[in-house]
């Protein structure tokens, strides 16, 4: 059943003004935010976000709904190992953590309208080219693989080609300059570390994407559902970060959930032309995998890792342009 026009009109104009609720909330302001006021908004958004399943009910019927919480928990469980990469470049930037909301807001403010652009080119390739499907499903497979055997890294921002690119074009000043992103001295436009921060953030989520539209390809071809569930698994993931910052070490185990459910819909991915797997068989995989990875790095924490180095999947160190020192 598509979605006519007029909704995906209202439902965009609700994605834009949930985003500036998050805006007010935390993309503004010079004060750290209280890990209580985080954890409260995070769980809020993530109670919207699986809420949206319940309208979709009523409106697109059980199949569409089981498809949509498939990919919302994917795409936020995607979101959540982007935190990995945020957390080291806001350490690598000396971002002070009252300037790191408002980086958070518009780096994924930016990432969800690119997100965008790339499913609707995804829907385009899987419509006019069928063999595309055996395409995202082997690099599904192949990321799942490369996921489980990461490693701890260090990541030089500096070597990105993208921030290199940026720094050619417009000279950058030392320090910061409250939470301006330019500023102007001796007859000179200069950019703050703020914009090389943002810039970056914005970029690899745009990039990380590569797998995760696939993987919710993977799940359904509805293009709607599969907007949602990104635009829903982005909202508030600011709120998110500052719940997960200090705990982001404790979840050794998350990227091996993440890669066992990515080689699963790989495999259903490629294998849909000879067995049509139920829509809520993926549902279930996914949270069963994910409680298991949360679980099992809760109970049995690795010996001799340091908490503040948490694990970088190689796949996504590559994309983005990272440097591996071990």
């Amino acid at each position: 059943m598509a979605v006519s026009w007029w909704g995906w009109v209202v439902f965009g104009a609700f994605v834009v003004a949930m985003f500036l609720v998050d805006l007010a909330a935390f993309g503004r302001g010079g004060r750290e935010i209280p890990l209580r006021r985080a954890a409260v908004w995070s769980v809020g958004w993530t109670a919207l976000g699986l809420g949206f399943a319940l309208p979709l009910l009523v409106w697109r019927g059980s199949q569409a709904t089981s498809e949509y919480l498939a990919g919302f928990l994917i795409e936020k469980s995607l979101s959540v190992d982007n935190l990995f990469v945020f957390a080291l470049v806001f350490s690598y930037f000396a971002v002070p953590p009252a300037l790191q909301r408002r980086v958070l807001f518009w780096g994924i403010a930016g990432a969800l309208v690119l997100r965008g652009v790339f499913i609707l080119g995804g829907a385009a390739l899987l419509d006019a080219f069928h063999a595309t499907v055996y395409v995202f499903g082997g690099f599904l497979v192949l990321t799942g693989i490369r996921m489980a055997r990461q490693r701890g890294v260090e990541i030089h921002p500096e070597r990105n080609p993208v921030l290199r690119l940026m720094r050619r074009a417009l000279p950058m000043t030392d320090d910061y300059r409250g939470d301006r992103l330019t500023v102007r001295e001796h007859g000179r436009r200069l950019a703050t570390p703020m914009l090389a921060a943002l810039v970056l953030v914005a970029t690899f989520d745009v990039v990380f994407a590569v797998d995760s539209i696939p993987a919710i390809f993977a799940v359904t071809r509805d293009t709607f559902i599969v907007f949602a569930a990104n635009a829903f698994s982005l909202l508030g993931l600011s709120a998110l970060y500052f719940v997960l910052v200090g705990m982001l070490g404790r979840f050794v185990y998350l990227n091996v959930g993440l890669a066992t459910i990515l080689v699963f819909v790989g495999v259903k991915m490629i294998l849909s032309d000879v067995v049509q797997l139920p829509h809520w068989l993926s549902l279930v995989v996914v949270v069963v995998t994910l409680a298991a990875a949360v679980a099992a790095s809760l109970a049995w924490p690795p010996r001799g890792r340091p908490p503040s180095s948490p694990p970088l999947a190689g796949a996504q160190r590559e994309k983005a342009g990272v440097t591996v020192e071990r």
